[in-house]
């Protein structure tokens, strides 16, 4: 089996915000024989990212790790009546805050078949809280994240392996803009995964 990314699996000490943009390649597969989850590699080949659900049966809770299995979000499904929402907590070390989400994402109603639009709320207090949405928008596995005034943060689609071969529908890029919080970026496609059953 080929690899889906050629480097090696370790990674130095990440940065989660630069200035200059970042890609990533997204394997929507977990390292950890029979889990779901997925693992991220930055441009270098280093994973990033991973998550890994050793419960298959269960999404209403994920945990978005750096290399090290360290939490970094902890991921919530709430219910509120008949719409359920997703609730994304900041871990500092072992502790997670469940009083103070960091992000919220709400599935918007859509009357077609195909990934449902998504509207995300980034620091819930009331002053400081960004708007975001997310929403396919040229196939089913391509779409962006944007902000407020429609200007993309962050855009995810299939691979293309540099000689122009797509790779398989669980092999994703995605490309963060400079100065945002890439780790958060990462949280919100894991919802956006969830939400849509793609992982």
């Amino acid at each position: 089996m080929g690899k889906v990314h050629p480097q090696a699996l370790v990674s130095s000490t990440p940065c989660y915000l630069t200035s200059k943009q970042e890609s990533f390649t997204v394997w929507m597969k977990s390292l950890v024989l029979s889990g779901k989850g997925c693992t991220v590699f930055d441009s270098d080949g280093h994973v990033v990212y991973r998550v890994d659900n050793y419960d298959c049966k269960s999404r209403k809770q994920v945990h978005l790790m750096d290399f090290k299995g360290e939490v970094l979000f902890t991921i919530l499904r709430k219910k509120f009546k008949l719409f359920g929402f997703w609730e994304g907590y900041r871990s500092s070390g072992s502790e997670i805050d469940k009083t103070k989400p960091g992000f919220q994402v709400r599935k918007t109603l859509r009357l077609i078949r195909g990934d449902s639009p998504c509207k995300v709320t980034v620091g819930l207090d009331k002053n400081q809280a960004s708007q975001y949405k997310i929403g396919s928008w040229s196939s089913k596995s391509a779409y962006k994240i944007v902000d407020k005034f429609g200007v993309a943060i962050a855009e995810v689609k299939r691979k293309q392996s540099a000689c122009g071969v797509v790779l398989g529908e669980d092999v994703l890029s995605m490309v963060v803009e400079p100065c945002i919080d890439h780790s958060l970026i990462m949280g919100l496609v894991l919802v956006y995964s969830l939400i849509n059953s793609k992982m």
